[in-house]
């Protein structure tokens, strides 16, 4: 028998990690949204929206819900209050941030710090954090959770665009390009895009690629 390469190997230790993970009623359960990250990746891969409503349901899976926080990026327009109140009316706490716009122009638009404080915060009361986020640098999050608080930690994003690094380090992984009917919504013309986000993040995601799956 030929020998097994890295990659299949990282697979096989997640498959035998996965059939041990536990979910069980009474499970306290923290669900974090990297809006942003989900946002770029639909429109890359589906040129579509994020069904975040199907998504939370997934997550909590019948289990205890603590707390949900959907992190978003503000930039002041009308249309963004529409998407972050129905984000609202669907179960999340949203946290938001403003655009920083760096002397020569540059930007940044992310929450990859306050997530991880978010969730190291309130580990203590959770027995499983679930990170809505493809995103690598997430990893070392991941590990600290796992080793220091105790907790399992879930990922739930679309498979193409999401770190296998970060695949490998958690216990469980939903593929939400598996069933993209349920969680994907069709149909982006010009007024469904401003109200999903705000205008400057929708030009900041034109020149932005999906995350490298061998990170």
């Amino acid at each position: 028998m030929p020998p097994l390469s890295s990659r299949k190997k990282n697979w096989l230790r997640f498959k035998i990690k996965h059939k041990f993970m536990i979910k069980y009623k009474d499970q306290r359960v923290g669900v974090f949204v990297d809006v942003a990250n989900m946002y770029h990746s639909a429109k890359n891969l589906y040129s579509a929206r994020v069904n975040f409503k199907e998504v939370l349901r997934t997550a909590v899976d019948n289990r205890k819900l603590i707390r949900a926080i959907a992190y978003v990026i503000r930039s002041e327009s009308d249309e963004e209050k529409a998407f972050f109140g129905a984000l609202d009316k669907q179960g999340f706490e949203v946290k938001a941030k403003d655009l920083q716009i760096f002397p020569g122009g540059a930007k940044k638009a992310d929450w990859d710090v306050g997530i991880a404080m978010d969730a190291i915060k309130l580990a203590d009361r959770l027995d499983s954090v679930i990170l809505v986020s493809g995103d690598g640098d997430y990893v070392p999050l991941v590990t600290y959770l796992q080793e220091n608080k105790g907790c399992q930690v879930e990922i739930i994003a679309f498979g193409k665009t999401t770190s296998s690094r970060l695949i490998n380090a958690s216990d469980d992984f939903i593929d939400l390009g598996q069933d993209t009917k349920r969680y994907l919504i069709q149909g982006h013309d010009q007024g469904a895009i401003k109200k999903l986000f705000p205008g400057k993040i929708r030009r900041l995601a034109g020149g932005q690629q999906p995350n490298n799956l061998n990170n």
